[in-house]
């Protein structure tokens, strides 16, 4: 866990210090646009990362239960396919956001 601390540290430190020099460049110009552009890549990138994983557990539970129960294989691939539909309109949301927030740079 330790290791683990460390890297996410280190990763921190290294994906901020660019911004550090960028806020000196335009820091004598008054230009500051740099926290719109860190909003919509964090929008999204994270709406991505979120779906990913939300789609992945929910495709191999299904998977697993109609495995376990051929039977009940069309009730669960009808709730599958209304829970990936719901789970891939927030990725539709953090791209909006992130449009939104690109148009103010």
């Amino acid at each position: 866990m330790m290791k683990f601390g460390k890297l996410a540290l280190w990763t921190l430190f290294l994906c901020l210090m660019p911004m550090v020099a960028i806020a000196q460049e335009h820091a004598s110009s008054g230009e500051s646009s740099w926290g719109y552009a860190l909003g919509a890549g964090l929008a999204i990138g994270l709406a991505g990362l979120g779906c990913g994983i939300g789609q992945g557990l929910t495709a191999g539970n299904t998977t697993a239960g109609i495995a376990r129960n051929p039977n009940a294989a069309g009730a669960m691939f009808t709730n599958f396919i209304l829970g990936m539909v719901l789970i891939e309109s927030i990725a539709i949301y953090g791209l909006v956001i992130a449009f939104l927030l690109q148009g103010k740079i």
